[in-house]
């Protein structure tokens, strides 16, 4: 059993490849040992996180994970521990795994209840629906009993999922267990690392009930959590050439900030030179606080030797070099306006996705109401699936994409598609996203692939914040000067 932490590199596997995982490592062991040792561990797990703890509630819902709840509860019993446990199964008809946990506790002398109690618990144990939550609002006794413990306000450790949160999307109904701990078992589920997911779950456990690595890797997984990229140390005997170069072009009037944020980040994330192609004619030509970035036209910006990082406070104006930029055999990232405007152009969504043909890299930024415009659906739909809609638009353009949000997805034709666990709420502020977008081009730069360019600048990006001072505030312009140099 390990705590999962932004290093750790892992599979995702949603329902129905969990239960073929199941069903197939079931088949090797004796009746009921899985779901044994899955009580084991949560009362492992329990005793851990709560040592102290006397009282605990065990909520057992109907299926196999009211099981698990059930065997914990015989072994919690079985330390001393004073146990209420409340069942909504019937002995008659529920799963043999879990009949036969029920009979073993009642031969125990544990009390079974099927309804809610009362008073004040040290721990509660959610193991209601595990991944049997659909999209139907719990009704009845459940909900009832979700309530409950969501008014304990103490510690709330998760069988699997916390009630109400769905694996494979991260997508919670009205009413939700919010659980302070999760231990997700025999396989880690997408939904806990992204949309309501991180919010929902807490700190989240992981315990593969024996499965070993070759076994999990028989079921392809819906995605993979993002891993820590390695850093490089520089060769002494290079220069700056050996970095390449950024070009970033937006900054329209009034919105000059934007693109010297993402060029800021470009230059902090390693980039050997930056050049800053602003679209507005009466701006500056230098910035005194950040010498090094390089002023010009748009015109005289020599595309087919640099990597473009184009849209960022672009405006409409955007429009207008968005096809030089598309047609250009360079790497490209696509952020911000741009995004809109090749949402709003058929001719430019056929040059964009003309790029895959010709093995050009391009990285797609979008925030889920960009995504919602590429894709022609509501924000809603986007965020209700982010892993398909990030492969939706991945396919359709032909490119990587990097789906911003809680959990931001990162993912390109060609690759299981990767979800990023390092951030928090300090990046939902102004100017974070353009940061984003210049750091992405120094990781293209620098020669990685679009895919691998994504995935190690989101990594950097929410780690940034996630070590950030938590007495301080973190502004755009501290995130992008804060960019680690990478080789």
């Amino acid at each position: 059993m390990q705590l999962i932490t932004p290093s750790f590199h892992h599979p995702l596997h949603g329902v129905e490849q969990t239960r073929q995982l199941e069903h197939a490592l079931a088949q090797t062991l004796p009746a009921h040992t899985l779901m044994q040792r899955a009580g084991l561990t949560v009362a492992r797990l329990a005793l851990a996180i709560t040592p102290h703890a006397q009282r605990i509630w065990i909520a057992c819902g109907p299926g196999n994970n009211g099981g698990d709840g059930l065997e914990a509860a015989w072994h919690l019993q079985q330390w001393g521990k004073h146990c209420v446990v409340t069942w909504l199964g019937d002995a008659g008809h529920a799963p043999a795994d879990s009949a036969a946990a029920h009979q073993k506790l009642t031969e125990a002398g544990v009390l079974i209840q099927t309804k809610a109690p009362s008073g004040h618990f040290d721990l509660c144990i959610d193991a209601l629906l595990g991944i049997g939550t659909s999209p139907r609002e719990p009704q009845g006794p459940m909900a009832d009993w979700i309530r409950l413990i969501n008014a304990q306000g103490g510690p709330v450790l998760s069988v699997d999922l916390p009630s109400g949160l769905h694996a494979d999307t991260g997508q919670t109904t009205r009413l939700s267990v919010q659980a302070s701990h999760t231990l997700s078992l025999l396989t880690l589920k997408p939904g806990l690392f992204t949309a309501q997911g991180r919010d929902t779950a807490g700190a989240i456990w992981f315990d593969a009930l024996g499965a070993e690595t070759h076994t999990l890797g028989t079921v392809k997984p819906l995605a993979r959590l993002n891993a820590r990229p390695l850093v490089h140390t520089r060769q002494h005997a290079s220069h700056k050439g050996s970095y390449g170069d950024v070009a970033v072009i937006g900054g329209a009037a009034g919105m000059t900030g934007a693109a010297l944020l993402a060029a800021s980040a470009a230059l902090h994330a390693g980039a050997g030179r930056v050049f800053v192609g602003l679209l507005d004619d009466d701006a500056l030509k230098v910035d005194a606080q950040q010498p090094e970035l390089m002023f010009r036209s748009f015109r005289s910006l020599d595309l087919s030797s640099m990597t473009l990082v184009c849209g960022c406070g672009g405006g409409p104006v955007i429009q207008t070099v968005l096809h030089k930029v598309l047609t250009s055999q360079s790497p490209v990232v696509i952020d911000a306006d741009a995004l809109n405007e090749i949402a709003k152009d058929s001719t430019l969504q056929a040059t964009l996705s003309a790029r895959r043909g010709q093995k050009l890299a391009t990285v797609l930024t979008p925030h889920p109401l960009e995504a919602a415009r590429l894709l022609a659906i509501s924000t809603h739909q986007i965020q209700g699936d982010r892993l398909a809609a990030a492969q939706a638009m991945a396919q359709r353009f032909g490119c990587t994409v990097v789906l911003k949000g809680s959990g931001t997805v990162i993912a390109c034709p060609e690759q299981t598609p990767v979800i990023n666990i390092t951030g928090n709420a300090r990046l939902a502020s102004a100017g974070t996203g353009d940061v984003l977008a210049g750091m992405v081009g120094a990781q293209l730069a620098a020669g990685h692939t679009a895919f691998d360019a994504a995935c190690r600048a989101v990594y950097q990006h929410g780690h940034l914040a996630d070590t950030w001072s938590p007495e301080l505030a973190l502004t755009a312009k501290q995130l992008a000067n804060g960019g680690p140099s990478c080789g």
